[in-house]
């Protein structure tokens, strides 16, 4: 979690009131305000769990409950890829924040890709009950989903560091993306 909060952490503009959706817990959210003390983290969940590191509020998965540009960068980590339809979630990210929406999730490129994604999101979720639709986007997929929403990629990275070898010789390799976008 500390590897990606400073990722994030890094990627994030300077003193920013950023929207964490689909945050849980809150836990990384609050290891990027203990490393970057100008961001203020609010989250949204569809489950609000009883402890919380952060304020969340409750959404329904499909409109974030916050009025138009109400935020300074909106951040999904592993998020996308557990909703049926990621363009919603994204345009409503582009209403409420269009100076940066912030995306950590995953490439899926190369013959093994889907099926190792597939493992690490059981192994990591279905025990939590979280939907698992496994809906992994190739880059070539991510790329038009930018443009479709009218954005321009600031930061594009697949190399994160967020696994020890020899872990990382399966679960890194390029199989993670972190960017942050922004309206055109």
């Amino acid at each position: 979690m500390r590897t990606l909060a400073a990722r994030l952490a890094s990627v994030i503009p300077p003193n920013a009131r950023v929207l964490d959706v689909g945050c849980g817990d809150g836990a990384v959210a609050a290891l990027l305000m203990q490393s970057r003390e100008d961001l203020e983290v609010s989250g949204i969940d569809v489950f609000v769990r009883p402890t919380t590191h952060i304020p969340v509020v409750a959404f329904d998965g499909h409109r974030i409950p916050f009025d138009d540009a109400e935020f300074d960068a909106v951040v999904f980590v592993d998020v996308l890829h557990h909703t049926e339809d990621p363009m919603e979630l994204l345009r409503e990210a582009v209403r409420v924040a269009p100076g940066a929406i912030i995306v950590k999730d995953h490439a899926a490129d190369g013959p093994l890709a889907r099926p190792i994604l597939r493992l690490m999101d059981w192994v990591g979720n279905a025990h939590h009950g979280v939907a698992l639709p496994y809906n992994y986007w190739s880059t070539p997929r991510w790329q038009r989903a930018v443009a479709e929403l009218g954005l321009r990629t600031e930061v594009w990275q697949t190399s994160l560091g967020l696994y020890p070898p020899p872990a990382s010789w399966i679960f890194e390799r390029e199989l993670h993306l972190l960017c942050r976008l922004a309206a055109s």
